[in-house]
């Protein structure tokens, strides 16, 4: 009879097991989804800024380009041109930023980053750990503790 009883237990534990863990890994599948969402979210954002910040800059160059073209030519300083050049380059940042293939490139440059030089990527003193993150939790909260008195 006790062996009956511990077979179906180790049957019922098994399954709970088994249960335990599809939930736990559909509960992380869940969880990288939503941060993959919220990361997608926040590039869409990026780029939007990107844009946006892109017409008012263009508005600005076009103004400067002029302002300064129409300086030299009546001056007849041709030195009042040379601040077009480095705002040139602003501008095809941006340019490149907003609508180019500079994520693309980026994406590519973090992809070698991580592919060959990950040890540039360690944190100091290495990834928190449980001791670690609680040690410094007992410590904040007796400091309020002790500034609550």
């Amino acid at each position: 009879m006790g062996f009956l009883l511990s077979k179906s237990m180790d049957a019922n534990f098994k399954k709970q097991q088994e249960f335990m863990l599809l939930n736990a890994r559909l509960q992380m599948e869940r969880q990288i989804l939503m941060q993959n969402q919220m990361r997608e979210r926040q590039m869409a954002m990026q780029m939007a800024w990107s844009r946006e910040f892109l017409k008012y800059y263009v508005s600005f160059f076009t103004v400067a380009t002029l302002g300064l073209t129409v300086g030299a030519i009546k001056r007849k300083k041709p030195s009042l041109l040379a601040p077009i050049v480095p705002l040139g380059f602003i501008l095809t940042y941006q340019m490149d930023s907003a609508y180019g293939t500079l994520n693309y490139r980026m994406r590519g440059e973090a992809e070698n980053i991580l592919a060959s030089e990950r040890d540039r990527l360690d944190l100091p003193l290495g990834i928190p750990t449980f001791e670690s993150i609680e040690k410094a939790r007992r410590a904040k909260s007796s400091l309020i503790s002790i500034l609550e008195k």
